[in-house]
Order: C-alpha cells, then structure tokens, then sequence
C-alpha cells in the first residue's frame, strides 16, 4: 500500500521519508501500523499533540458535540463553541496570569497567525521592518518565511524575502543585547516588532535566558518596538507552564499560539494582542477556516481537562526532570563537547558537535520502536516532544530506548 504515496503524493512530503511505516490507529503516546506494530511517539505531531493521540476526555467532548449537530464549520459568525472557548480561556488562563488581550482567531496554520500578527504590527507603528532572529523558524507563506532564518528554507520562496533584520540570539558568551542596541543606535528605520521563539523549535532548541529575553523586552520598550512571543511550538504546557514566558518578568505586546492550542490535532490558530493594538478594520484580516467549532469544543475540553491548576503542569515539570537527568547521563559518558542538552521543559534533546550522530541516533531509536526527529540549521540536534501527560512507564520505554541506542551508537 505504501507505493500508492511514490506514485501520487508530492516529493516535498518529508517525515515519513524518516519513518515510512504505514501508520494505521494512535491512543495516548503510541502510534500503530496496519501491521500492528508500535511506535512510541516522541514526535507529537511537530508539537501538535501535546496532551497525545486522542486523549479520551478531549475526544469525548468532540463526539458528543458532533452527535448532537453542532456547527463545525462558521466563519467569524457567533457560535456557542466559540464562546465557550473564549470564555474557558479568559477564565482559565488570561485572568489567573492577570493578561489582558484580545484574541484574534487566523485562518488554519500558525504561519497565517504569524502573517496577521506582522501586519498588525506594522499597521500600529507605522513601521515596514521586523526583527528576527537567527536560527528562527516561523513558517512558509511569505511574510512568515521572510522572519525565517533557515536557508534551505528561504530558497524555496523563489522571491526576494523582504523588510526583515535577523539579529543574533541569546548566547551565553555574548552580550547579544548590546549588539543588538548597537544597530538600533545605527538604523536608519527602526523595526516596528519583533518576533521572538523563546525556544527556537526548528532552529536546534535554543532556549534563551529569562535575564536575556527581559533585558530584550526592556529594549523594545525604549525603542518603541513591539515584541511578539511565537508560542505555537513552546507555548501550550510544552516548557512547563501555558506560556513559555510565565517564568520571565515581561509581558509580549503579542503572543501567537497555535499547534496543540485544538487539544486534539485539529487546525487552530489565534493572535492574542494588546486591546490597543486591536485596530483592524473588519475583514482586513480573513480566512475561512478562522471559524474550526470542532477545535474550539478540544480546545475547551483541554483547558477545563488539564489547565484548572498546577497539577498538570507539575507533572510537565516532573517527566522534564526524567528526560533531563537521562540526557545528562547521556553527555557525561560523552567526550568533553561532543553532546550537550537543548532546550527546557519537554522541548529538549541532544545537540551533536558532529551533526551526523543526531540523524543516526533517530534512525537507531526508530528501530527500537521510538520516534524522533532532528533539527537545527545542520539537522544536529535529536529533539523530543513526548506528550506533556506521557504515562510514566511509557516514559521509561523511551528512556531505555534511548539509552540503549546512544550506548550502541557511542560506544
């Protein structure tokens, strides 16, 4: 049956090269095969299923919602779905972290709320340029590959990417922040945003420091520079707590959340801006799919399920430190700099001074039963996004996996 996807389905498809089982069913943090094999799924949908592969509760909510004939498709139009969204949100997570924004809903992928929330930006400031960052990853229409900094990636545009500085990102050795006011003390146009991971997913799980992204905040705020936090891969539990900045003494003009934001893998996606920024005229911004009920109804279920208090993300916090002293375990049998830990939370992996042994390490865990992918700008990081409710014993399988294979490989 596999030969169907060779004959029909574009060459750019791109993880199943990786894992070409023909995957069939998923329950928790396991994929099946049509030949009933297992997989253990430290992928996660690229971050998508946060709470794994149809959480029950989640699901539940979904099929009573379907069997009683509720709208899925709306546009923008008023729904129950969408209030009771908009009311569990408010209620759950805005006011307990005493934000206060609005909430846009995008058409279906993150890259379509990056896109809404650049031009939000320049339409309040005035101001063409964005500043991003090296490493960052932000999607692939346009204007979100414009903030992309990955090459291959910009290639594939076919047009000049424009009206972006990329500056350089937190590095323990470099003051950075003082590189960067260096260039705004020399622009000639100032950026009006600037777009910030702070973890960068894509880009090798650099994970920047709270004194850093504060000192950068502080300096957005005396060039009059709207910070925007890209949260879609981070953000929802995936560092420990909702947002990945909860821990930093800062709050974003802007934050874009999308990914695991559905609960169960549904497309959704949203900008949450600052009430004074919210200066769109009607439809200056659209997309049919900005009105998904089903992901509104998982999204709910999500945050009334897992985000009513610190247990769940205590739990985050609990497997994290599981992953982290295995990873370390890992890089003290290693020669002095040939591995190191990237990343915070249950956004971590293992960095390769030989790039190499990350695509090796993967290759040799999914033979084991485990899948994970590689990332950063050489492919040199092993990265694992395990559902953030990963049963424990589950967790253990991994970890064996893992340290079985990095044993084998290493040694």
């Amino acid at each position: 049956m596999t030969d169907i996807f060779a004959e029909m389905e574009s060459n750019v498809r791109s993880y199943c090269r990786h894992f070409p089982a023909l995957f069939a069913t998923a329950r928790g943090s396991w994929l099946t095969t049509s030949s009933g094999e297992r997989y253990l799924d430290f992928l996660s949908g690229a971050g998508t299923l946060n709470y794994g592969h149809n959480d029950p509760e989640i699901m539940h909510s979904i099929h009573n919602y379907m069997e009683s004939g509720g709208i899925v498709h709306s546009l923008d139009l008023h729904t129950v779905a969408k209030a009771r969204f908009l009311e569990a949100f408010r209620d759950i997570i805005l006011r307990p972290r005493n934000l206060d924004f609005k909430l846009q809903f995008t058409n279906a992928t993150g890259a379509n709320a990056v896109e809404a929330a650049l031009k939000i930006v320049r339409k309040a400031t005035g101001r063409r340029k964005i500043a991003a960052f090296t490493n960052a990853y932000h999607g692939m229409s346009l204007g979100a590959l414009a903030a992309t900094h990955n090459i291959n990636a910009r290639a594939a545009a076919g047009v000049p990417l424009e009206h972006v500085v990329f500056w350089p990102y937190d590095v323990p050795a470099v003051d950075t922040i003082a590189q960067i006011e260096i260039f705004l003390r020399e622009e000639s146009e100032l950026p009006g945003g600037v777009l910030l991971e702070t973890v960068q997913g894509e880009g090798g799980l650099n994970a920047a420091r709270p004194h850093w992204v504060e000192a950068l905040s502080r300096l957005c705020e005396k060039y009059g520079i709207l910070l925007i936090v890209d949260d879609i891969q981070a953000g929802c539990g995936r560092t420990g707590s909702f947002f990945s900045f909860e821990e930093m003494a800062f709050t974003p003009d802007v934050i874009i959340l999308s990914k695991s934001l559905s609960g169960f893998g549904a497309p959704f996606s949203m900008v949450l801006l600052r009430p004074d920024l919210d200066i769109w005229n009607p439809g200056e911004h659209t997309g049919t799919f900005r009105g998904n009920n089903l992901a509104f109804v998982g999204a709910t279920a999500a945050l009334e399920r897992y985000w009513q208090n610190n247990e769940f993300a205590n739990g985050i916090r609990t497997r994290a430190g599981i992953i982290f002293e295995t990873l370390n375990n890992i890089v003290e049998c290693s020669p002095p700099g040939s591995i190191c830990i990237k990343g915070r939370g249950l956004i971590i992996g293992l960095g390769f001074a030989e790039a190499r042994f990350a695509s090796q390490l993967s290759a040799k865990l999914y033979q084991a039963g485990v899948i994970a992918e590689t990332c950063g700008p050489k492919a040199e990081v092993l990265k694992f996004l395990p559902a953030l409710n990963i049963p424990h014993e589950d967790l253990a399988f991994g970890i064996l996996a893992l340290r079985t294979t990095a044993g084998e490989l290493f040694n």
